[in-house]
């Protein structure tokens, strides 16, 4: 007996959504779309009761766009279980461990489905219960521990409780989206998250209470009226302008970054095709230069992340370190980041401050520097193409998958045979490497983007992500619009 014949009582008994049967209006997909975005931002500003002490340190720190979900809130862990339970599924796909034919067996699909679920709410236990109960990264409520039955451990349990069950509604918030909504919901979550913090990064005026997150319009409206002392900016040799609150850098760093990816997004090699079914019709398959979009990039600084996260936590458990494994240094927000050792230098750089040493703002030797970031460009680049090529095989997009959805479409490429293998072999000319370029280029900028900062210090793998993902959107309802303007266009391309 196999582990599937063992995992698929529990497997296929898992919740899911269910799929709609027929064609979802475009109208009602943009309501569930809404609907599930307004409870999102719901969830992330209710707080989790029984949090003392403020809310404690964000201990995913500059992952915090990327992973979604709010600091202290029920949606603490965000979309990282979810993004987690993908990495672990897909390298033991890779590596053929599994056993699933997800592409042909109906009942493969339904146990795939069941694992990834399954893998999910682990990766909630595996993340939640450290948060909760070391390193005192959600602190619990010394008033509330002195009447709540257990005391403080029994405060915790209850925040634990809260934060898994937040974890599981982000979970099928997504799952809605993706079968009922427009685009994926792990993609829609990074938008608003990013989104957020871009928009604070311009217009914020809370500089009043804390300097450090005053907005680039008001910054600039507080110089030209004289609320803002432009001495000490002269006296730097306008490096505050440029690299510091002025924010000059982060602005073009942004923009650019706008550019590109929509740039990059429109090239593509296009393979033509004829339809069989009806004389004349033609259409054109393209193959973009970031074919695997900038999706696996969630995966890669997901890694870090957790690579991160449990540097922190061993850190916190035994107060100090080998010097080679990590030396941690407590910071403003509450949260130890490392300056030294095997974590440093895996840490991926965030702003220009961090690696411009002549600036003064970091204490660490110039080689240190260098090498971590060749290490997080190496991680990145590497990382992103390995990622894009696992991300096509695993979500049907590889040749041979592909091959046959233009086949079963009854469309064929002009001058070959109508062959499911032929096609798959003219396809092989351009995927797989169009893929491993595109991976390693989004990694490139996505480092790049991080060295240079950004408005509201939004990595620069989330503000890729937010563009590339926005623009994916757009070609969603462009093509669900056409296609409920001529209904006979959905059933000849199926």
């Amino acid at each position: 007996m196999g582990w599937k014949d063992t995992a698929e009582p529990v497997l296929t008994r898992m919740p899911t959504v269910q799929r709609p049967e027929g064609h979802v209006p475009f109208k009602r997909k943009l309501g569930w779309t809404a609907g599930v975005l307004v409870l999102y931002f719901f969830l992330t500003n209710v707080y989790l009761f029984g949090l003392g002490g403020g809310q404690g340190g964000d201990v995913f720190g500059q992952f915090r766009s990327i992973l979604a979900g709010g600091q202290g809130t029920i949606l603490q862990l965000g979309i990282g279980p979810i993004v987690t339970a993908s990495i672990v599924l897909q390298l033991l796909g890779g590596a053929d461990l599994l056993g699933l034919d997800t592409q042909n067996n109906p009942r493969d699909q339904v146990l795939y489905q069941g694992l990834q679920k399954f893998l999910v709410i682990v990766m909630i236990c595996l993340t939640g219960l450290p948060m909760v109960f070391a390193g005192s990264f959600l602190p619990a409520s010394d008033a509330l521990a002195v009447t709540f039955p257990g005391g403080t451990f029994g405060v915790k349990w209850l925040m634990f409780a809260q934060i898994f069950v937040g974890g599981v509604l982000i979970l099928y918030m997504d799952e809605v989206i993706s079968k009922w909504g427009v685009g994926s919901g792990i993609g829609l979550f990074i938008i608003a998250g990013v989104s957020q913090r871009l928009i604070g990064g311009l217009v914020s005026t809370s500089f009043i209470g804390n300097p450090q997150e005053i907005g680039i319009i008001p910054y600039w409206i507080g110089i030209v009226t004289g609320e803002v002392d432009v001495g000490p900016i002269l006296g730097s040799g306008f490096q505050t302008l440029i690299f510091g609150q002025g924010q000059i850098l982060a602005l073009i760093t942004t923009v650019m970054i706008f550019v590109v990816v929509v740039y990059a997004e429109s090239v593509r090699v296009e393979i033509p095709l004829s339809n069989t079914r009806v004389k004349g019709a033609r259409g054109r398959f393209p193959v973009k230069l970031i074919y695997a979009s900038v999706l696996p990039m969630i995966l890669v600084r997901a890694l870090q992340a957790n690579i991160q996260f449990l540097g922190r936590i061993l850190n916190a458990q035994l107060g100090s370190m080998p010097a080679w494994l990590g030396v941690y240094q407590q910071s403003s927000g509450g949260v130890a980041n490392p300056v030294g050792g095997l974590f440093y230098y895996m840490a991926p750089v965030r702003n220009p401050a961090q690696w411009m040493w002549w600036l003064g703002e970091t204490s660490n030797a110039p080689w240190q520097i260098v090498t971590r970031v060749g290490v997080d460009l190496t991680f990145m680049v590497i990382g992103g193409a390995i990622f894009a090529i696992f991300w096509v095989e695993t979500t049907d997009m590889g040749p041979e998958a592909t091959a046959k959805q233009i086949h079963n479409s009854g469309m064929e490429i002009p001058g070959f045979r109508r062959n499911v293998s032929v096609i798959e072999k003219v396809l092989e000319r351009y995927i797989p490497q169009v893929t491993v370029i595109g991976g390693a280029l989004v990694g490139l900028l996505a480092v790049l983007a991080n060295m240079m900062g950004t408005i509201g210090d939004v990595s620069g793998t989330g503000l890729l992500l937010t563009v590339s993902i926005t623009y994916k959107i757009y070609e969603e309802i462009a093509e669900e619009q056409l296609m409920e303007m001529h209904p006979m266009m959905r059933q000849m391309f199926g």
